[in-house]
């Protein structure tokens, strides 16, 4: 039988000082200890990779959802993948919990001297440019782009690449140079599909795409935020569909293996797409 552990009792928000931390990195090591969770102990570096991306965009989820408990509780499950990539490094030799932590606290310290130091600042964008020019003198030979992981969302990339370049220049001047490209790439993507290389066609699309996350940064939205927005409006339309084909059909026709298959006409599934597009199904002034 495994020995308890004492989890900490909640304080009051104006006495929390991050004291339970060290609870969490206890906790960890008795799991990759003598004793612990086999499959915890199973675990690398690598094999963490999704859980980091699933806890963060969880995490994104709960902020969008205005619901504070939620918040708090994917926060805890994100830091549980600093505490066990930390403890990883630890087992490797490399670096430790106190040692993550410790360089945030440094950085942080080092990239705000006009609250830690006595350099002065007027607003906001004062301190924006001040963080990336001592954030550049950290990185001196670093090329432009390196510092933006590979791993992030295809969107919220390409929008990072193109902000990076446009700092030294390499941008259009304005909107209008933007949004021609997005027709020239889209003339090459309708060449490439009258044609048989589907590499060729994959290597367009992408083109299109990024050319559209371009101008979506020169007419000043988030790409990424912009397509979530859009999914949110397509699932909750086709919600508004899948409803109607219940109330007239009983539902969807199932196939062989009884799951939903084609048999409803494509003009009556649209006469309920357009059903709920004038009902404002998925707007934000329906919600």
């Amino acid at each position: 039988m495994g020995a308890s552990f004492e989890i900490p009792e909640p304080l009051p928000l104006a006495e929390q000082r991050g004291q339970t931390f060290p609870s969490l990195v206890s906790i960890m090591q008795r799991l990759l200890g003598p004793g612990g969770c086999p499959w915890d102990q199973e675990q690398d570096l690598l094999s963490l990779r999704r859980f980091v991306l699933e806890e963060a965009c969880e995490v994104i989820d709960a902020i969008e959802g205005g619901k504070p408990e939620e918040l708090a509780e994917e926060l805890g499950d994100l830091a549980l993948q600093v505490a066990f990539l930390s403890e990883l490094g630890r087992a490797k030799g490399w670096f430790g919990p106190d040692d993550a932590i410790r360089s945030i606290v440094e950085k942080l310290v080092r990239r705000h001297p006009h609250v830690f130091s006595d350099v002065e600042v007027q607003d906001s964008e004062e301190v924006l440019r001040n963080w990336e020019t001592i954030k550049a003198s950290e990185k001196r030979d670093r090329p432009l782009l390196a510092g933006v992981p590979r791993s992030l969302p295809a969107l919220t990339r390409a929008q990072t690449l193109s902000e990076r370049v446009a700092r030294v220049g390499f941008d259009w001047p304005d909107g209008r140079g933007s949004r021609e490209k997005v027709s020239e790439e889209l003339g090459e993507l309708d060449e490439a599909l009258a044609g048989e290389s589907r590499e060729h066609m994959e290597h367009e699309l992408g083109d299109l795409l990024f050319a559209v996350v371009n101008l979506a940064r020169h007419a000043g939205f988030d790409a990424e935020g912009a397509l979530r927005k859009a999914s949110d409006r397509f699932g909750a339309r086709f919600g508004h569909v899948e409803a109607r084909v219940k109330e007239v059909h009983g539902g969807w026709p199932k196939g062989s293996d009884g799951t939903p298959s084609r048999g409803l006409g494509l003009e009556e599934l649209d006469h309920y797409w357009d059903e709920a597009k004038r009902l404002g199904v998925g707007s934000e002034s329906s919600k």
